[in-house]
């Protein structure tokens, strides 16, 4: 069983060495986060935001902060994926653009943001779980459609969290869950590499 989708999820390898003299067009960066902000939230709540660092001189910002690595300096663009903490109190604002496309009634709103309130308000941990779970679930997202343009891409989380959060002027309400460098590849990357057998890690109950 094989189709467009699951060959390119089979041929997906964290690149190393790109091509640093190719470049994406900011519409081409535009493309690749709408796309990719299409991934699931938690009660729609959509609570990321991608910071795309891709001039020489955000790099040079970047990258002492971030270990030093060069797919920083050679990938075409390296995104810093913000997770927000998730508050329940813009539910209403979230959910305005689905119930004017007619895809929700205006009756539901309350039956959303009522239980993410429970959910949410008074749990910090929750909060911070919830947006590390959608800055993740958004970069996969973004890692797959990159492979599908024929684009190598890398997720690091080796950096500074307080350094980049200071630099790149995040907000308190956010946090910087990982690094995702994009670009065209060049010669070296390996293939993907073997799994642990699914008998290992599947338990059908």
């Amino acid at each position: 069983m094989t189709n467009a989708v699951i060959e390119c999820i089979l041929s997906r390898t964290a690149a190393k060495y790109y091509d640093p003299a190719a470049n994406l067009s900011d519409d081409q960066i535009r493309e690749l986060v709408r796309i990719g902000t299409t991934a699931p939230t938690s009660f729609h709540l959509q609570n990321w935001r991608f910071i795309a660092v891709r001039t020489r001189e955000a790099k040079a910002r970047l990258l002492p902060i971030a270990w030093n690595q060069p797919a920083i300096t050679d990938a075409a663009v390296t995104f810093i994926v913000v997770g927000q903490l998730a508050d329940s109190r813009v539910v209403p604002e979230r959910l305005a653009p689905v119930v004017e496309a007619g895809i929700m009634p205006e009756k539901m709103v309350p039956e959303w943001e009522i239980p993410a309130r429970g959910l949410y308000q008074d749990y910090p941990q929750r909060q911070r779980d919830e947006a590390v779970r959608t800055a993740t679930f958004g970069a996969a997202a973004m890692i797959y459609v990159a492979r599908s343009w024929g684009l190598g891409s890398t997720p690091m989380i080796g950096f500074d969290d307080n350094a980049v959060h200071r630099e790149f002027g995040l907000t308190e309400d956010e946090v910087p869950v990982m690094l995702l460098a994009v670009g065209a590849e060049r010669a070296g990357n390996w293939p993907q590499k073997p799994r642990r057998p699914v008998a290992d890690v599947l338990q059908l109950v």
